[in-house]
């Protein structure tokens, strides 16, 4: 009795550890595949490559929605750039990607803010306006500069 339950556990043991491996060629094949589709994307030729940078000209919207929050500079940041009308690009409750996206907006010649509100969120802030037109049209002009991202960049007035 003793050596069919070893028989039995010990076959038991060989199918779940053989179970595994067709998972992970599974992800293995997947992930091959898509590093072929990117690799053929960079070869593609330089011609049908669509234009980096797309400008696009647009009215503001007359149903643009603005949040209102208090609204603080995150330690480190200067208080004076947060003005009333902020164009807001992130939100984030994790730190570190607050700070990856400023730093990428630092990089293209922006001088981003970093704000936080009374939940604890982090507020990438590309612009900031005492009027909320000139919010409006940096919003727009935002969107534009860089399609396809930001398309959901929001305005967020500063209450005291």
């Amino acid at each position: 009795m003793k050596k069919a339950l070893i028989i039995l556990s010990s076959a038991l043991l060989l199918l779940s550890v053989g179970a595994c491996a067709p998972k992970q060629s599974a992800y293995r094949q997947v992930y091959e595949k898509a590093k072929q589709r990117e690799v053929a994307a960079e070869q593609q030729d330089p011609a049908q490559t669509p234009p980096t940078s797309v400008v696009v000209s647009r009215e503001p919207a007359a149903d643009i929605q603005l949040r209102r929050e208090r609204l603080e500079a995150v330690k480190g940041e200067d208080a004076n750039m947060l003005k009333t009308y902020n164009v807001v690009v992130g939100s984030f409750q994790n730190h570190t990607n607050a700070y990856s996206l400023k730093e990428r907006l630092q990089a293209q010649g922006y001088n981003p803010v970093l704000g936080q509100n009374e939940a604890g969120m982090l507020r990438v802030i590309i612009t900031s306006f005492d009027n909320r037109r000139e919010a409006e049209a940096s919003r727009e002009q935002v969107k534009g500069r860089f399609a396809p991202d930001f398309q959901d960049a929001w305005i967020l007035e500063k209450i005291r």
